[in-house]
């Protein structure tokens, strides 16, 4: 599903998306609230999701999408790079954040990459978001670290390698459920607030034979 106020925006999208034989653009909307509608009805895999939008922007929208719709997967598609924007986006439950200017193959591989449960994201966000990562690694790491269980450890380290919870419980034996309980424990004791952060977070600081 397609969502961004504007039109000519949407019909680009829609035709390169089409263009695809294993991708089909299912609905369009111009504001989150008429999102948050055609995603009740239609159900999408994948979001496509703008951030500023009128009526009810990006971010809330998602939101509220990830409480009612938890298996569909939102990727921002935004002009806005900065470090505040791309937090609180992930924050809201995206999984991906990719910029309108990327190349069309991006986006069709970040969207094949989305439908999986995986983490698409322009590599010049992670760029925006590795400084502050590495800004507070050493007020976390004498205490965060060493606070992981061995669990805990084990499913940070498959979310740094892009695992979806589903698969990650497959892996390690335990329900989904479970694997997003170890998830809340872990976004509050290392600081961050979304999986991709954490991924990041994890990258610099789970490092050695205990990792």
């Amino acid at each position: 599903m397609l969502v961004d106020d504007h039109q000519l925006v949407r019909a680009g999208l829609a035709a390169l998306l089409d263009a695809a034989d294993d991708l089909d653009v299912v609905a369009e909307a111009a504001d989150g609230l008429e999102a948050l509608e055609l995603a009740r009805a239609h159900r999408p895999a994948v979001v496509l999701m703008d951030l500023s939008m009128p009526i009810m922007d990006g971010v809330q929208a998602t939101r509220q999408l990830m409480t009612e719709l938890p298996e569909t997967y939102v990727v921002v598609l935004t002009s806005f790079a900065d470090r505040d924007r791309v937090a609180e986006a992930l924050s809201s439950g995206a999984i991906g954040y990719l910029l309108k200017d990327c190349d069309p193959h991006e986006l069709l591989s970040a969207v094949r990459a989305a439908a999986k449960g995986l983490t698409p994201l322009d590599p010049r966000v992670a760029g925006a978001l590795l400084p502050k990562v590495v800004t507070v690694q050493p007020q976390v790491e004498a205490a965060a670290v060493p606070s992981l269980s061995v669990r805990e450890r084990e499913v940070l380290a498959l979310v740094s390698n892009g695992l979806p919870n589903k698969q990650i419980g497959r892996q390690l034996g335990i329900s989904e459920r479970t694997v997003k309980v170890h998830l809340g424990n872990i976004f509050r004791r290392i600081g961050v607030g979304d999986r991709t952060s954490a991924a990041l977070w994890a990258r610099e600081n789970l490092t050695g034979p205990n990792a």
